[in-house]
């Protein structure tokens, strides 16, 4: 029988949450964007891999469809197609709600652009925007660069702005053609 006394206890115990935290996502500007593959509400699939060498990757992360905030961030996304669209960027919206409800939402808003759905939230983890005590994304945009290369993590969205500040912050960042 193993015995083990309080400050050991209190050792192991430290030890175990430092893996548990070093396991949750805390990408930071210059990390490779973790690959995924996600079915978005056109019906298509997309994964990061498929833009490699190709294109620049913006996701903007947004915690549920129908609700106020990701409605404007939505809109103002697609008010500004006409400048996102010569940036050469592939710009997507993201989510943890399935692919019906977000089909449906890009439907209600006519949007011109596909949103991601990651039910599994396997993909909002790695990214960091699902978290300890956040059921749902957080409002977060990342810009992710040809070689994969997170180039920003946005974490203060102006969602009736979110448009022109996607397009501003790629040009900024060197990220548009």
């Amino acid at each position: 029988m193993i015995r083990f006394n309080s400050s050991r206890l209190l050792l192991m115990l430290c030890i175990a949450a430092g893996f548990i935290s070093s396991a949750q996502a805390d990408l930071k500007v210059g990390d490779k964007a973790p690959d995924f593959s996600l079915k978005a509400s056109d019906g298509k699939t997309y994964k990061l891999a498929d833009f490699a060498g190709k294109q620049a990757v913006v996701i903007a992360w947004f915690p549920r469809a129908f609700t106020g905030g990701c409605t404007a961030e939505c809109k103002s996304l697609r008010a500004t197609s006409e400048a996102l669209k010569p940036t050469g960027s592939a710009y997507f919206t993201a989510s943890c709600d399935d692919a019906e409800t977000n089909g449906k939402f890009a439907k209600s808003l006519d949007l011109d652009y596909p949103i991601l759905s990651d039910p599994e939230k396997n993909t909002a983890k790695a990214y960091g925007v699902v978290h300890e005590g956040r059921a749902s994304p957080e409002r977060w945009t990342f810009y992710i660069d040809k070689n994969g290369v997170i180039k920003e993590i946005d974490k203060k969205i102006r969602t009736a702005q979110a448009g022109p500040d996607v397009v501003a912050k790629l040009k900024n960042l060197g990220l548009s053609k």
